[in-house]
């Protein structure tokens, strides 16, 4: 079945207070590009977690979003800067000694200087928060690729109308080649003998170019070229395998028989299922780039 390349998808994981969140974000591209956007605390994650997705992902531009979240309680610690502490105090005793007054420098005064108390954030444990950013990761990864495969889904739906509108035209076209060249036949036979004006119309040279005519506009190798990509291209969709490179190849094998089944007919029938096989081709090329 199928697989769009577009999707999203989104996890979570939790370490202690800690809680990990990872968002998925897949667009169109021709191989597997994937950008990550992480903490910088988690920077050392990126490699892997761009394997990660690579190994789950064939094709599609994805963009990795990860957030680290700690409750402001348990997730930070404070700090005192001792040392800044320490030169508040004496700057306070030699203000005081300089005034000739007498003050004791406490404890309360120092703390409330810029600087001396700070909150920090409690250090990560770096090997939990790796076990939980990859539990995160495959649940991202499951519902993104959920939602690639229900618009694969759709996507095979439209292609399979597409392929059976195609095939349709074909056998038209094929029934209607021969038709063109009797029609020709009659057409130049009428045009000789009206310029012949009764003079005895030689049927084997008119024979030998109805044969010309016949052999230049000639499309069954055409068509039967076209009835095989059109087999290969279904059996492309019935797999398990990513396919959209290679349905793309086909696609510009479909519409260089189309293009050339046009080009040989002289026949307005023809020439009018040509050019809507060509739409139909077109609009399946438009499809087949969303596909993995």
């Amino acid at each position: 079945m199928l697989k769009s390349m577009t999707g999203f998808g989104a996890g979570r994981a939790r370490v202690g207070d800690e809680e990990f969140s990872v968002e998925l974000r897949s667009l169109n591209h021709k191989f597997c590009e994937v950008k990550v956007r992480l903490p910088r605390e988690l920077a050392a994650l990126e490699s892997a977690v761009t394997k990660q997705v690579k190994d789950r992902l064939a094709r599609g531009s994805v963009e990795v979003f990860i957030k680290r979240q700690t409750a402001t309680a348990a997730g930070t610690v404070p700090v005192v800067d001792v040392a800044l502490a320490r030169e508040y105090a004496r700057a306070f005793r030699e203000v005081a000694e300089a005034l000739g007054m007498m003050a004791e420098v406490s404890w309360t005064h120092v703390s409330n200087q810029p600087g001396v108390m700070r909150l920090e954030e409690r250090g990560m444990d770096v090997e939990s928060a790796t076990r939980a950013v990859q539990e995160a990761l495959e649940q991202a990864l499951s519902a993104l690729e959920r939602m690639r495969q229900v618009e694969g889904e759709a996507i095979h739906a439209d292609l399979e109308a597409r392929l059976g509108l195609i095939e349709r035209w074909s056998r038209e076209v094929a029934t209607l080649a021969p038709r063109s060249v009797e029609e020709y036949r009659q057409r130049l036979a009428e045009r000789v003998a009206e310029l012949a004006r009764g003079i005895s119309v030689d049927e084997q040279r008119l024979a030998q170019e109805v044969a010309v005519f016949a052999e230049r506009t000639d499309i069954a190798e055409e068509m039967t070229r076209l009835a095989s990509h059109l087999e290969q291209f279904r059996q492309l969709m019935a797999g398990s395998e990513p396919a959209g490179r290679r349905m793309d190849f086909l696609v510009q094998e479909m519409h260089r028989e189309v293009n050339t089944t046009g080009s040989k007919s002289q026949h307005a029938e023809i020439s009018s299922r040509v050019v809507s096989m060509k739409a139909e081709v077109e609009r399946i090329r438009e499809q087949v780039q969303n596909v993995e």
